[in-house]
C-alpha cells in the first residue's frame, strides 16, 4: 500500500498532462499512486495514460467517468482512494521534485488525530508564492479563518488525510451544472479538524491573474445551483457577520436565476436573508447585465 494518493482530475487535456507525469517520475520519493479522473476526455487521454501505464515507471490507476465538472470527478477520487494522504494536483499543474517527500516527512514528523491534514504552499511558473505565505508563528489553522483571521490569501495546496475526507457528504450533483465551490466540504471538515500549515512548495500552478470579475460572474450564472449550495454553507459556518452577510447577499442573487423562490424558508440564516434581499436583487441584475456585455463584446471580436 502507498501511503498517499496524487489525483488528477483531467478533461481534455492531453495537450498539458505530460509536464505533470514528468515531474511525478521525478519525485525524491516514489511512495505515491497517480489517479487520473478523467471526466469524459475525447481527445486521446485514454490513450496516453495508457502508454505511461505500460512504462511501469510510476503507480498509476486510471477511472474514466461521463463528464461531471470538477467537483464529480473529486467526488469520484475520494470514493477510489484508499491511502493514508491524497493532495489533487490539476492537470496543467506539477509538483517540485521533492514535494512527496516532504509531505510525508513533514506529516511523519507532526500528524496525528488532531489534523485534517496539511496546508503547503503553490507557487507560479516564476516561482513566486500564490497569495501570501503563512506568518511564521502559526503552526496550525482552519482554513477559512486564514483570510479572517491571519491575513493570508491566495491559492494553497491541501493534503487531506483520506478517512476524515471520506466522513463527509458528496459534492451534490444538479442537472446541467458542471461546478460547486470546493471549498464546500473544507467547510464541513473545518467544524471538527485542525490543519498543520507550512510553508513548504507543494505545487507549481499555472496561475493567471485576470484583473476582469467576468469570468466568474458567469460561473456565478452558470452554475448558480453550485454557488447557492455552498453560499448556504458559508452563512452557517463562516466565522465574522460579515462574510454571512456577504454570503447571504450571493445566496439571494443564485436564487433569483433559479427561480427558487423559497429561499428564505430554505435559508440556514433566514433574518440575514431578509435583509440581504435589496442587495441581493441588485447583484442579480449586475450579474446579468455585465455577462450580456461580455457576450457582446466577444461576438464582435
Amino acid at each position: 500500500m502507498k501511503k498517499i494518493t496524487v489525483f488528477t482530475p483531467t478533461f481534455n487535456r492531453a495537450y498539458c498532462l505530460p509536464q505533470c507525469y514528468n515531474s511525478l517520475i521525478k519525485q525524491t520519493n516514489q511512495d505515491f499512486l497517480w489517479l487520473i479522473i478523467d471526466d469524459g476526455s475525447t481527445d486521446g487521454t485514454k490513450e496516453l495514460v495508457e502508454n505511461w501505464i505500460n512504462e511501469e515507471k510510476i503507480s498509476i490507476q486510471y477511472h474514466y467517468q461521463e463528464n461531471q465538472g470538477m467537483h464529480g470527478a473529486h467526488n469520484s477520487a475520494y470514493s477510489l482512494i484508499s491511502t493514508d494522504l491524497n493532495v489533487c494536483i490539476d492537470s496543467d499543474d506539477f509538483m517540485p521534485d521533492n514535494a512527496i517527500e516532504r509531505i510525508l516527512t513533514l506529516w511523519e514528523k507532526h500528524g496525528s488525530e488532531r489534523y485534517a491534514g496539511i496546508i503547503g504552499l503553490d507557487i507560479d511558473r516564476q516561482g513566486n508564492i500564490i497569495g501570501t505565505p503563512f506568518p511564521e508563528n502559526l503552526k496550525e489553522c482552519k482554513y477559512y479563518q486564514l483570510k479572517s483571521k491571519y491575513n493570508v490569501v491566495g491559492d494553497k495546496k491541501f493534503v487531506y488525510r483520506t478517512e476524515v475526507i471520506k466522513k463527509y457528504p458528496d459534492y451534490p450533483i444538479f442537472e446541467g451544472e458542471r461546478f460547486v465551490p470546493l471549498g464546500y466540504k473544507y467547510m464541513l471538515i473545518d467544524q471538527d479538524y485542525w490543519l498543520l500549515c507550512f510553508n513548504e512548495v507543494f505545487c507549481d500552478v499555472e496561475y493567471m491573474e485576470d484583473g476582469s470579475s467576468l469570468n466568474i460572474f458567469n460561473q456565478y450564472k452558470k452554475h448558480p445551483r453550485g454557488f447557492a449550495h455552498e453560499r448556504k454553507q458559508r452563512m452557517k459556518y463562516s466565522y465574522t457577520l460579515k462574510e454571512k452577510f456577504k454570503n447571504a447577499i450571493h445566496y439571494v442573487s443564485s436564487s433569483i436565476m433559479v427561480n427558487n423562490w423559497k429561499f428564505i424558508s430554505d435559508s440556514p440564516k433566514k433574518v440575514l436573508t431578509i435583509i440581504a434581499i435589496p442587495f441581493g436583487i441588485v447583484l442579480y441584475f449586475y450579474i446579468m447585465k455585465t455577462t450580456k456585455k461580455g457576450v457582446m463584446k466577444k461576438n464582435k471580436e
